[in-house]
């Protein structure tokens, strides 16, 4: 049974202890001191993330799919992460996938009972197959939610690598998960409310996990996404200009080998290069 009262993200903020009788500018300062704070929490995870970026890295070479799980704020955040993959890297929707607890309408209503189901989870990994060859990262800023300790527990049933990411160094899931990534960011400037720094930690290491495993895994040249999907104006532009800046051809040149490539910017890059 996790001892609540012992977890830093349920700790009382001093420096927020009369935030109800600041003025707008005094709230938004002392919410951004807080802010300040978290960068650094970050920092110290760095190993634990690089290990994280490179496993992911791995198992996607490997065919592998890469899970986020969680509840309430997490999970909607892995929710996001997964969802942004597929048009800024080009990869397929089940490459990156995000599980809520309570299911779909947990992304938009308060499901919050759900996060205490052990198989809240479980259950859709198990509809979407997954085995040994994935990857598993639950995220849980108090590390105590339920729903994510039965998904590690399937996982590692499973034969699968887990990672979590935390924002107590005394969470549940450290011992449970392979890599533990943990910043510890603190109180909370309204005490509890993990959607605040907790959230901007967990947010910081999610883009870091996906964006530095898709680095490896391939999906960017340079620092140019070039499997990003250019699904409208703007991005087909942003990708006509990734394609002279990388190559130095004309404009003329570039959005004639995109159409060519069937909107694949690599594939023009290629093209462009003789490759």
């Amino acid at each position: 049974m996790t001892e609540y009262s012992k977890l830093t993200t349920e700790g009382f903020n001093e420096n927020t202890a009369n935030i109800d009788k600041m003025s707008p500018l005094e709230i938004a300062k002392a919410i951004n001191e807080e802010d300040k704070k978290v960068a650094f929490a970050v920092e110290k995870a760095l190993p634990q993330i690089a290990e994280g970026i490179e496993t992911i890295a791995n198992a996607l070479k490997a065919g592998g799919h890469i899970y986020y799980c969680g509840a309430g704020t997490s999970g909607r955040l892995g929710v996001l992460d997964a969802s942004e993959c597929v048009p800024t890297f080009g990869v397929s929707a089940d490459t990156v996938v995000g599980l809520m607890a309570g299911g779909v309408e947990a992304l938009y209503a308060s499901r919050e009972f759900a996060e205490d189901d052990f198989e809240s989870i479980v259950s859709e990994m198990q509809k979407r197959r997954f085995d040994a060859r994935d990857i598993l990262i639950a995220i849980s800023a108090s590390g105590s939610a339920n729903c994510v300790k039965g998904a590690i527990r399937y996982a590692r049933e499973c034969g699968a690598y887990t990672i979590c990411v935390s924002c107590n160094p005394n969470s549940d899931l450290v011992p449970m998960v392979d890599v533990p990534i943990v910043a510890e960011v603190g109180p909370e400037v309204i005490n509890g409310s993990t959607r605040m720094k907790a959230g901007t930690a967990q947010k910081m290491i999610l883009n870091m996990l996906s964006t530095g495993a898709m680095v490896r895994f391939g999906r960017v040249r340079g620092n140019y996404m070039a499997y990003m999907v250019p699904s409208n104006k703007k991005l087909v532009d942003r990708a006509i200009r990734m394609i002279c800046q990388k190559t130095g051809c004309a404009r003329e040149r570039a959005a004639l080998e995109l159409e060519k490539a069937n909107n694949c910017i690599a594939d023009a890059m290629d093209a462009i290069e003789g490759r």
